[in-house]
């Protein structure tokens, strides 16, 4: 071989290694911009959940009652309006155009971080301490004439799938009020739920809030992020606001 075409299939030799190492420096800074778009997302949903927690109450101090969520395939708006016996308690979503919330869709719903709608679930049935007393948070009259004497009865939020016992109990029972969460980055792929997951959309008063894991984990994946509201908190805030005595 001349010395010339040696020195050429060296050049190539060097080109194809700078090549491949662009490609791997290409490829983590792939991974690091989706990891930093992924956080990003997590951040604003999580403040998200957090304003529409604050838009929620915000509602009661003035209309002495929290909103029913919004029913799926309608619009934003709390269903029904103004009787507080909800449609939709456990699968219904946050009644953005009522309460005044944005960011929102076409339809006026709440959105998350990633562009889903976010979810809202209220405490419906007749609470502890207040036996016959259906829609104790979402009627005003009921809200006024019992106030702090009832403990929510329905609100479950456990760390697996399943019955919920004190085992496995993230949130005290007869302590949610209620909660607001997102069904995460999968939220429009159901058929990806891990079991976990399905619960939280699956229509019933039991709720799963835990660390994220991929669809690799023993319980399946999960992503949804939660927020819980107690009844003491909700309460507290409407006593500050001279809602209740």
């Amino acid at each position: 071989m001349s010395a010339r075409r040696a020195q050429a299939a060296f050049t190539i030799v060097e080109l194809a290694v700078v090549m491949a190492i662009v490609g791997l420096l290409l490829a983590g800074a792939m991974m690091t911009l989706g990891a930093q778009a992924e956080q990003r997302a997590i951040d604003e949903t999580r403040r998200r959940l957090n304003s529409a927690v604050d838009a929620l109450i915000a509602y009661a101090v003035v209309n002495g009652r929290l909103p029913c969520p919004a029913a799926p395939g309608t619009t934003g708006d709390e269903s029904p309006p103004a009787t507080g016996a909800c449609t939709n308690p456990y699968n219904g979503f946050v009644p953005a155009r009522t309460i005044g919330l944005q960011p929102a869709d076409d339809a006026f719903y709440a959105l998350d971080g990633w562009n889903n709608r976010i979810r809202y679930a209220v405490s419906g049935a007749a609470p502890v301490g207040c036996a016959g007393v259906l829609w104790h948070f979402t009627n005003g009259t009921n809200l006024k004439t019992y106030g702090m004497s009832c403990k929510p009865n329905d609100l479950d939020v456990c760390n697996v799938a399943g019955i919920c016992s004190a085992a496995n109990r993230v949130v005290a029972q007869n302590t949610a009020a209620f909660i607001v969460y997102s069904v995460g980055k999968n939220g429009p792929n159901a058929a990806v739920y891990g079991p976990d997951e399905t619960e939280n959309v699956n229509n019933d008063a039991r709720f799963v809030n835990r660390t994220w894991s991929g669809s690799d984990s023993p319980n399946g994946s999960y992503d949804d992020l939660m927020v819980v509201v107690p009844a003491g908190l909700f309460y507290s805030r409407l006593v500050a606001a001279g809602v209740l005595p």
